[in-house]
């Protein structure tokens, strides 16, 4: 539902994918994420590909939310429940609060389609230095998922009655 006396606010939107096989060529979920966020009426911000490696990502996001310009970060991949998943565990140690309700809300959002596999999601997000990060699942249907039934309208300000936009830095 959107509020009629606001305005809406494009964001600067990073993206990686964490990926230890995908191309830029193959990155399907990038791709969509990519073409939402702009048909949304945000901005890309950057966008990269890294393998799951707990440093290089870190490093990638640290970066990216040390950078004013920045104001959202959206991981795709590397949230799952095997061994080289490790996307959680590389950002979430950089929240100065986390977002427990996006993890929660996926996973019910997700159980219509992967039924109850959605239970091997670990799906987090949180803030960082005013600076939202998401870390989703790496496939096209689990981006679908996140942006579709959550992330557009909580990054959009709006929508009530409450959303992110008030959360992230802004750029005088």
């Amino acid at each position: 539902m959107h509020d009629g006396g606001k305005q809406f606010e494009p964001l600067n939107i990073a993206i990686l994918t964490v990926s230890d096989t995908r191309t830029f060529a193959e990155d399907t979920s990038g791709d969509y994420l990519q073409e939402s966020l702009l048909k949304a009426g945000h901005n890309l911000y950057e966008r990269k590909l890294c393998t799951d490696h707990l440093y290089d990502i870190r490093a990638i996001v640290s970066q990216w939310i040390a950078d004013k310009e920045c104001q959202v970060v959206i991981i795709t991949g590397g949230t799952g429940f095997y061994d080289k998943d490790i996307t959680p565990e590389a950002v979430s140690i950089l929240f100065d609060k986390t977002v427990d309700g996006f993890g929660e809300v996926f996973r019910q959002c997700s159980q219509n389609t992967v039924q109850l596999s959605t239970i091997q999601s670990r799906a987090v997000a949180g803030v960082a230095n005013r600076t939202l990060i998401f870390a989703i699942p790496g496939s096209t249907g689990a981006c679908k998922t996140a942006w579709g039934d959550i992330l557009e309208n909580q990054l959009d300000a709006r929508t009530k009655p409450c959303n992110f936009v008030p959360h992230v830095r802004f750029i005088k």
